[in-house]
């Protein structure tokens, strides 16, 4: 490298020599405050049960999941976000709006426990709840059906709306599901209820842990007819985006986070809403496996890809990881 005449050359590795110099004038950072944790809770079980497949994540009772709220908050964490697992499923997902139903009764467990002190969520899709695994309610020949499953979202929105949900986040990929949604939570009172829409959400061989803990693998089929194909350019992730935000999304996310940050970043740069990215349970789960085996420092190699994620322009990040690394991040 040559230098300018009378200027010596710039080295940014100066900058680099030292930690402190490193934290002072790094510009990507992660907050526990923007981390969200996701949280199974299963109905009828005395005990937490792990996931095989997630070390260290369990399906939680009511209980354990009001302790785990609890540790969340201790540590700093922004939010969490509610799965059901409910112990009767049926074709229609009649647990996702019942009143009484575990994410419902969940909710009051969690906010009595929590109150205000972080942001409660609460998915909202039919697969955890439908005996056939599939996002929505099926025609006579087993397709999903986009328009009748609308009316399903809108009920479940205002269950979950009156069991004190903070946000409701769509997850099923139907179209037009946040105009639903929306609408309906308007009609019922709950105007100044945000939507966190599951935007740009992929067909995604990442998802194999989750369907385990959430018990909603499909029972014949894939989901890849409503879920986005990888081989897509990030451009239709982003008009997915700006179709959920013009239909009334105050956020929206991309889901998984790791192998689409080309999309992450692109979501970011076209929206004017805040942008979530979930780093998905396949994620997790590869590198707990190689951090068991010892090929990698797990510390180092989950808050490098928090970082990254941050980096590509999520503002928050559905991690299993969340109350963890916030204590690591409330370390440095």
């Amino acid at each position: 490298m040559t230098a300018s005449p009378g200027f010596p050359t710039a080295r940014p590795r100066r900058l680099r020599r030292t930690p402190a110099l490193r934290r002072l004038v790094a510009d990507v950072r992660v907050r526990p405050a923007d981390l969200v944790l996701p949280l199974f809770v299963k109905e009828g079980i005395a005990e937490p049960h792990p996931i095989s497949s997630m070390p260290g994540v369990v399906q939680h009772t009511r209980d354990s999941l009001r302790k785990a709220a609890a540790e969340a908050v201790g540590a700093g964490v922004g939010g969490l976000i509610l799965f059901g697992v409910p112990e009767v499923k049926d074709a229609r997902g009649s647990g996702a709006d019942d009143a009484d139903g575990i994410v419902q009764v969940a909710l009051a467990d969690v906010l009595a426990e929590v109150g205000d002190d972080l942001v409660v969520m609460t998915d909202l899709c039919l697969d955890e709840y439908t005996d056939h695994g599939h996002c929505g309610l099926l025609t006579p020949s087993g397709e999903v059906d986009n328009d009748a499953t609308l009316g399903r979202y809108a009920a479940a929105a205002v269950a979950q709306a009156r069991a004190g949900s903070q946000v409701v986040a769509p997850s099923g990929m139907m179209d037009g599901q946040v105009a639903a949604i929306r609408s309906a939570l308007d009609r019922a009172g709950f105007s100044t209820l945000p939507v966190l829409a599951y935007s740009a959400k992929y067909a995604s061989a990442f998802y194999g842990p989750f369907r385990e803990a959430a018990e909603c693998a499909p029972q014949f089929g894939d989901r890849a007819g409503y879920q986005q194909d990888a081989g897509r350019a990030s451009a239709e992730g982003v008009r997915e985006a700006l179709l959920d935000v013009a239909e009334g999304a105050d956020a929206v996310m991309v889901k998984p986070a790791g192998p689409y940050l080309d999309v992450l970043h692109a979501v970011a740069e076209a929206v004017d809403v805040p942008v979530a990215a979930y780093q998905v349970s396949g994620e997790y789960a590869m590198v707990e496996a190689a951090a068991a085996q010892g090929w990698i420092d797990r510390r180092r190699v989950v808050l490098e890809q928090l970082t990254g994620i941050r980096r590509a322009g999520a503002g928050m990040v559905l991690t299993y990881w969340a109350t963890e690394a916030a204590a690591w991040l409330d370390e440095l």
